[in-house]
């Protein structure tokens, strides 16, 4: 797992003594940030670590853009987007004080929340939204001359389900069952992110992969252009299975065209991807953070055309339970548009 914290500065001359001194009294140092809570300089500067997932998905560019706006549009916190394998680690590195704002998707949180599955005996209930973004589609890419038509037949085939611990390879890890297939013993896995998966596929060492991000996804984009790749999607019986087990769950299409030799609609399952953060945050802080994201969508469009697809009004909405932070539902309730099973 890949962690950051935030060393302290130490001032030269004959301020260091004056330094050790507030230091071991729990204050911060002019440039460098305290290791714990929310990073709080002495200054009066907020440090938030900021990580994002994978820097061939959807998430990298958009959190590196979020945190540009937020750094420049809010006075007195300075926002830090870093790459990472993406949910599971997010949602630990939140849980451990190694972040105070990430993304993860909605099955992922709810885990976390109820302490199931990945995260059984260590229940996270501290987890809070801050906005309910768009909906990441399960995107199942396999080499064109692999003869592969389903999900079924990956069995027995060499398939990269994601990176330990990251969100694509726990989506494999309910899907392929779904299918019979014994996860993952029943296939030959190479457990890589996104950049990996598309060199494997590239140089025919893989026969697939799970891509689970927005539309479109630049991995996806390399795999079908440049590594003879083709989307296949998840049949209705299926779907009809999985939206009844995990209510998370939503049908989502992924439409002729979106990819290059994509001739026709992509049927698969989608799951909301949150904006998150941890109730330790101040209400101040993340009002002014949800406040500011959603009054500079303009300028973020520019990192991704997934911008596109959010609105404000579904921010609250089909969020599986989990609370909306005190700060943003102080937002939310300003403009009007608090979901009634959020209230």
């Amino acid at each position: 797992m890949k962690k950051f914290s935030w060393r302290k500065m130490m001032l030269a001359g004959s301020l260091a003594a004056v330094t050790a001194f507030t230091a071991a009294c729990g204050g911060g140092e002019e440039e460098g940030g305290s290791e714990e809570g929310n990073n709080e300089e002495s200054s009066g500067t907020q440090e938030l670590n900021f990580p994002t997932a994978s820097t061939t998905g959807t998430i990298y560019p958009l959190g590196s853009a979020m945190a540009n706006v937020w750094n420049n549009e809010i006075d007195g916190i300075r926002v830090n987007a870093q790459g990472s394998n993406g949910g599971v680690e997010n949602l630990n590195m939140l849980k451990e004080g190694e972040a105070q704002v990430s993304f993860a998707t909605a099955g992922i949180i709810w885990e976390a929340y109820n302490g199931e599955r990945g995260f059984e005996g260590r229940q996270y209930d501290d987890v809070r939204i801050v906005a309910g973004l768009y909906y990441n589609p399960n995107q199942f890419v396999v080499r064109e001359d692999a003869g592969i038509e389903s999900v079924a037949d990956l069995e027995g085939r060499k398939f990269a389900p994601g990176a330990v611990g990251s969100t694509p390879e726990v989506e494999s890890s309910i899907i392929l069952p779904a299918y019979g297939i014994d996860y993952p013993d029943g296939i030959e896995e190479n457990f890589v992110g996104f950049t990996e998966a598309i060199d494997l596929m590239r140089n025919n060492q893989i026969d697939g992969a799970l891509i689970q991000a927005g539309l479109p996804t630049a991995a996806v984009t390399e795999m079908t252009s440049t590594a003879g790749g083709k989307l296949i999607g998840i049949e209705e019986d299926v779907r009809s299975q999985l939206m009844g087990e995990y209510p998370w769950y939503s049908e989502v299409t992924i439409p002729a065209g979106t990819y290059e030799n994509q001739e026709e609609d992509v049927e698969t399952l989608g799951i909301k991807m949150m904006l998150m953060t941890d109730a330790s945050v101040d209400d101040e802080t993340i009002y002014e953070m949800t406040k500011t994201f959603w009054e500079n969508l303009d300028q973020l469009e520019e990192s991704h055309a997934i911008v596109e697809q959010m609105d404000i009004e579904e921010a609250t909405t089909e969020l599986s339970g989990i609370p909306l932070h005190d700060g943003a539902k102080q937002f939310y309730e300003e403009e009007g548009v608090l979901a009634e099973e959020e209230e």
